[in-house]
């Protein structure tokens, strides 16, 4: 399976503001606004959205991705890599002959749910993949478009991680260690992961 991230979250939804609070709370000092910093605790923030996200399956905000598949891993149902899903704006099938086929959006609907997501067919399964083939399906996920919309104990999470970048920007050796209270807020939002396409099994972390 290959995924790609087709839009990145704007930076106007980044909670810049509130990370530059919590830095002073915790520190007692003010964090400059200026648009240097302003570049830093966003760059912060976007990696710490992204480890979250990488934990948990879970997208925080509303963005545009592509799942490529060489096969469907069961024609019974796919299920997304992501959650929540807010649509699938087309699925389309490589006959690795240079043919792309979009499958009617008459011939599947989107089962949403907020661990496991999947598009079932509408029929009895999913359509045949071509064996030198590969199916595409891009779908759109998150929370919502702004940082309100982000589940409280996920958005303290984030914050938390992006802190802890930010006061360890000078040491790389700590930066892949997660924080026990972070690890404590995302908790319940992890999940237990499905590997997709030919040949793949189920993985449990």
């Amino acid at each position: 399976m290959m995924l790609i991230e087709e839009t990145a979250p704007a930076a106007e939804a980044l909670p810049v503001a509130a990370l530059r609070e919590h830095l002073r709370l915790g520190t007692g000092f003010e964090i400059a606004e200026d648009s240097a910093e302003d570049a830093a605790l966003a760059g912060f923030l976007r990696a710490a959205i992204a480890t979250i996200e990488a934990r948990t399956g879970k997208v925080l905000l509303t963005r545009r991705f592509r799942m490529q598949l060489d096969d469907w891993r069961d024609r019974l149902g796919q299920t997304l890599p992501l959650a929540p899903v807010v649509s699938v704006e087309r699925i389309e099938i490589d006959d690795g002959m240079g043919t792309v086929t979009e499958i009617p959006p008459e011939n599947w609907r989107l089962l949403p749910h907020g661990q496991r997501p999947m598009i079932l067919p509408t029929g009895v399964i999913l359509p045949h993949v071509p064996r030198l083939g590969m199916v595409s399906v891009t779908f759109t996920a998150g929370f919502g478009a702004t940082w309100a919309a982000v589940p409280a104990d996920l958005a303290q999470a984030v914050l938390m991680l992006a802190a802890r970048y930010y006061e360890d920007r000078g040491n790389d050796t700590t930066r892949g260690a997660m924080p026990f209270g972070v690890s404590a807020l995302i908790e319940r939002w992890r999940q237990v992961r499905t590997l997709a396409g030919r040949g793949a099994r189920e993985a449990r972390r």
